[in-house]
């Protein structure tokens, strides 16, 4: 038998260092007291049924957490037992036990202050006393109990113990019941530390996982910071610890990755500023871009973004001349004659004109007789692109209205009757208009201001039948452009 035992605490023994190896959780001792109750050949004592006295115990016990459901625990205690039939039938005696058990909680230890369980193992008694044969017995306990955790530290439990021995002469009778015992028992327990924990957050340093938790912080089971919504962020860490969030939001939602949170975003569907409280701004005019009216231009808020460079109050996007002050009729030019023609657009910015001569004034009577007369009263040599000297004087005045009218472009159109080949006919007409150019030329008009054009007998304006008709066809026309 007393190798038995020797066995017994050798498996004990063991089965605390391999659980010790993978815990994470503290260990626990305790103390213990309560009553013993026997039932046997002699008659039934458990929970009373019969009048019998039951016999105090006392002792220590020993705890390992395993899993959140699961732990070890051994108990050693010291007390009396016995029972009287009557004055003939009787025992009592001194009982020292020891048994190892294992006990499966029905809720979870760690977030349940009240954890019903039931248990179950090995142990052995050894008795001695009044009418009993002394000597060892093995015994199968188990049973249920109820732990109640004051803190994370001390816990109390009430547990029921059954233990049936493999002996039936105990109580000095030796019928048919092996002897058994019911122990009635009540203990409090101090949860220990398994190693070091140098950061403090209850998890043992050779199982955590982060070992340099700041101090205060809630863990998990392995140590790490808690992260409720599971973004990767710790719950001390993340101002959004219920909405899965990013690290660039520390923590919160932000859709357009602009580093605002959605909740502080105006704008969570686009990136933007900080400066415009998560709304873009292109131009960084301070002005977001759904309210500025010109978003790739920086401007004002008085102008809802845009800019007036020349201070007309036309924003240049309208502006037509955003760098001269105009106005509004004229998209933003400048008129400085009033004649209703934008100056960029005036051939004759400083004289008032009409449209039609694209600003400037109408062509005077007198210059359309002098080009009138022109017609016929340029003559060449027969035959020839020689001018005639009778025909200096017709343009001679030609030449001061191009000096007094520096607005004006002069088209020079030559034509001829249709005598001969056409295409002679055409030469002759561009060699006349050239010649007719290049006399202006020489009198100072700017060939820049001047056009000739020689178009043959393609444009008559007379019967090529009559003499008449052909005189007129030979002839040189002057046309005012601007």
């Amino acid at each position: 038998m007393k190798k038995i035992l020797l066995n017994l605490l050798l498996i004990s023994i063991l089965s605390i260092n391999s659980f010790a190896q993978t815990a994470e959780r503290p260990l626990s001792l305790g103390l213990l007291g309560g009553l013993t109750q026997y039932n046997g050949d002699l008659g039934q004592g458990f929970y009373g049924s019969e009048k019998q006295p039951s016999f105090a115990h006392v002792g220590a016990s020993f705890g390992w957490f395993v899993t959140s459901k699961v732990d070890f625990a051994m108990n050693l205690t010291y007390g009396s037992l016995g029972y009287y039939e009557n004055s003939f039938k009787s025992f009592s005696g001194k009982q020292v036990q020891w048994n190892s058990h294992m006990r499966l909680y029905m809720f979870d230890m760690e977030s349940h202050k009240f954890s019903p369980y039931l248990h179950g193992g090995i142990g052995f008694q050894v008795l001695n006393g009044e009418n009993i044969p002394e000597g060892t017995d093995f015994f199968i306990p188990f049973g249920g109990g109820l732990r109640y955790k004051l803190n994370d530290r001390i816990n109390l439990n009430l547990q029921e113990t059954f233990m049936y021995t493999d002996h039936d002469d105990r109580d000095g009778e030796a019928r048919n019941n092996n002897d058994a015992f019911l122990m009635h028992s009540f203990g409090i327990s101090y949860n220990f530390n398994s190693g070091k924990d140098s950061d403090g957050d209850g998890v043992a340093d050779k199982n955590d996982k982060c070992p340099k938790t700041p101090s205060g912080v809630k863990v998990d089971k392995s140590g790490c910071p808690l992260d409720r919504d599971g973004d990767g962020i710790a719950d001390n860490d993340d101002k959004c610890p219920d909405v899965k969030g990013v690290a660039s939001a520390k923590g919160c939602p932000d859709k357009d990755g602009d580093g605002i949170t959605d909740k502080d975003d105006k704008c969570p569907e686009v990136k933007g500023t900080e400066a415009m409280k998560g709304c873009p701004d292109a131009d960084g005019d301070g002005i977001t871009d759904a309210e500025d009216k010109c978003p790739d231009v920086k401007g004002t808020k008085e102008l809802n973004g845009c800019v007036d460079t020349d201070g007309d109050g036309i924003i240049d996007s309208n502006d037509n001349c955003p760098t001269e002050k105009g106005s509004a009729e004229l998209n933003g030019c400048p008129d400085k004659d009033s004649d209703g023609i934008a100056d960029k657009d005036d051939k004759c910015p400083d004289v008032a004109g009409i449209a039609a001569n694209k600003g400037c004034p109408e062509i005077k009577d007198d210059v359309k007789q002098l080009f009138t007369k022109a017609l016929q009263g340029i003559q060449f040599e027969t035959g020839k692109d020689v001018i005639t000297k009778g025909s200096y004087s017709i343009l001679n005045n030609v030449v001061k209205v191009m000096v007094e009218n520096p607005a004006y472009l002069l088209d020079i159109n030559g034509h001829t009757d249709n005598v001969g080949d056409s295409n002679k006919n055409k030469t002759l007409s561009q060699n006349r208009a050239n010649a007719v150019l290049n006399y202006l030329v020489s009198k100072g008009v700017a060939a820049t201001r001047l056009k000739a054009t020689g178009f043959g007998d393609t444009m008559p304006v007379g019967d090529n039948k009559t003499t008449a008709g052909k005189a007129k066809n030979r002839r040189v026309e002057f046309k005012v452009n601007f």
